[in-house]
């Protein structure tokens, strides 16, 4: 189980045990756009969901506070997100996320590649409510580092995906909208000709209304070559 810490812009700090990790998938708000993605990826080997959106439980301790990823090969990469955090006291929160994403075994089955890494979460959240009423003016960028040279590769809103809201009432249906939930978000689309399988990934959900940001970075770290 994973423990995370998340600062409030007011200072104060809040505690989540980790009990369940949820990572949506296919969640756009344009259905028909993710239906032309979807036939991009078969193509590629990516095998379709069964129902879209979908959404993937992963192991509750890798929802983790990092500045590190270690990896057993290049050809992973992240996905600018946001996530729906539960409180220890059940208040939503809302931050930061970056789903790193084991490509290799993406096309084996979405749901194993994304229990092969981390979703990585920042330090800093905001109250839900407090975000709510200008959600889809809320900003989510990444940048990628290759050679200590960083670019943009994800630039988007929250518009472009569906609200936390819409997830909060599908775990509440199920039962699931507890203390100790993550839900991620699913991603916005990658800039065409940037590499994704970079040595650092940095993603930033920013306020324009207030002038206020949330961010993480990690650095991407090859595993020793096994013995054997």
């Amino acid at each position: 189980m994973s423990q995370l810490t998340f600062m409030l812009p007011d200072g104060s700090m809040r505690d989540v045990e980790v009990v369940q990790v949820l990572n949506a998938g296919y969640a756009g708000r344009d259905q028909e756009h993710v239906s032309a993605h979807i036939a991009e990826l078969a193509e590629l080997g990516v095998p379709a969901p069964s129902v879209t959106p979908a959404l993937y439980p992963v192991s509750p301790y890798l929802a983790q506070q990092t500045e590190r990823v270690s990896v057993q090969h290049g050809r992973t990469s992240g996905e600018a997100e946001w996530a729906l955090v539960v409180d220890d006291a059940g208040e939503l929160l809302l931050t930061a996320a970056c789903d790193h994403t084991d490509r290799k075994l993406e096309v084996h089955g979405v749901a194993w590649s994304k229990n092969a890494s981390p979703d990585v979460l920042a330090r800093r959240a905001w109250r839900l409510a407090d975000v709510e009423a200008r959600l889809d003016e809320l900003t989510l960028r990444a940048w990628v580092t290759h050679e200590g040279a960083e670019s943009l590769i994800q630039d988007g809103t929250l518009a472009e995906l569906l609200t936390p809201a819409y997830w909060a009432e599908v775990l509440r249906e199920r039962g699931e909208l507890v203390p100790g939930t993550v839900l991620i978000s699913g991603t916005i689309p990658m800039v065409e000709g940037v590499d994704q399988f970079a040595e650092r990934w940095r993603v930033e959900l920013a306020d324009p209304g207030t002038g206020e940001t949330i961010e993480l970075g990690y650095d991407v770290v090859p595993l020793p070559v096994p013995i054997g």
